[in-house]
């Protein structure tokens, strides 16, 4: 029978080898795993008809929607894999493995990663389209759009494993005892990821989106004048900023969002201030980031007309008819 010192162990037969369970209130640890386990089934659920309908309907393959794809591509990772692999790490102990541990670590670096340089993708794209529409359809084409989701998915991967490369190399070498999964990373590459992967992608899409908001005021001001619209040809003009000013829009919301849920912990981790890793504050965080790639398809059904057709055709099963890529959406 077991003593209650064996009892406190992630593995009694290792004796002092093993971690002891770090214990929290069970209230509090059921809370954490619906609310995240409901988020992770709804976001793996809405990213999915996002690259479903992009991917399917052929009158959406444009190079903005190109890269909505590649950032649904990402949320629908997180949902897949890093949703449920961070309930197993509020466990008391871990017992998948040292390996495992390492490629938990890992995953969420790479969607992470990819989930700021599609925002900057994205706001470089809203700049090109509100700032220089007449140039738009020559500087972003479908190859190159292609080219950048291409050239953003193999960076993230490569930059990733030079952060984590002593973990991934050797994993395990920081773990204390058995049962536990630590992720270390030296301070100069912290550092460097604080200043390659927060502060200048920050800084550009704040910049950007600025620009965009200057211009798109601006231009909204001037539709709402009698000075446009008296030749044909400037009237086609308007009908066009229009539909770009609301993707604008869109596009910002979802930039907005995603500022909203990824500056707080790292401003956190640029403060230096020491948070627990059990801690309410820091589960708080956590789920602020993983939150993020649930609310942009919630976003697109809110704010775009064609996604919420896409979901009736998909839902109906519509889209198993002949032909239906071919269905007009816009």
């Amino acid at each position: 029978m077991e003593t209650p010192e064996e009892a406190e162990l992630c593995f009694p037969q290792l004796l002092n080898a093993s971690c002891k369970k770090h214990m929290r209130p069970h209230s509090k640890a059921m809370f954490f795993y619906i609310v995240l386990s409901s988020v992770s089934v709804l976001t793996v659920a809405l990213n999915m008809l996002v690259i479903t309908s992009i991917s399917h309907f052929r009158q959406l393959h444009t190079p903005t929607n190109l890269l909505l794809l590649s950032l649904a591509v990402s949320d629908f990772l997180v949902g897949l894999f890093v949703m449920p692999f961070q309930i197993l790490l509020t466990e008391p102990c871990w017992f998948l493995g040292d390996l495992l541990c390492a490629w938990f670590y890992f995953v969420p670096f790479v969607t992470i990663s990819s989930s700021v340089v599609n925002m900057v993708l994205i706001s470089v794209d809203r700049y090109v389209a509100i700032c220089d529409p007449l140039h738009y359809s020559t500087k972003i084409t479908q190859r190159r759009a292609e080219v950048c989701v291409l050239l953003c998915w193999i960076s993230c991967v490569f930059y990733s494993f030079l952060i984590l490369y002593d973990n991934l190399i050797q994993p395990g070498r920081y773990n204390t005892c058995y049962g536990e999964c630590v992720n270390k990373i030296l301070f100069l590459l912290f550092f460097a990821d604080l200043i390659l992967g927060f502060i200048i992608p920050i800084t550009a899409i704040i910049i950007l989106y600025v620009r965009v908001f200057v211009v798109a005021v601006s231009q909204a001001r001037a539709m709402r004048s009698h000075i446009t619209a008296v030749k044909l040809q400037r009237s086609v003009t308007v009908t066009v900023n229009k539909s770009e000013l609301k993707a604008a829009r869109t596009l910002g919301v979802v930039v907005a969002v995603f500022l909203m849920c990824y500056c707080p912990p790292y401003c956190v981790s640029l403060s230096g201030y020491d948070i627990t890793i059990d801690s309410s504050a820091n589960l708080f965080m956590i789920f602020l980031i993983l939150l993020n790639s649930c609310l942009n398809p919630v976003i697109y059904a809110l704010f775009y007309p064609w996604f919420r057709d896409c979901v009736k055709l998909i839902v109906t099963l519509q889209i198993l008819q002949p032909n239906s890529c071919e269905a007009k959406i816009l």
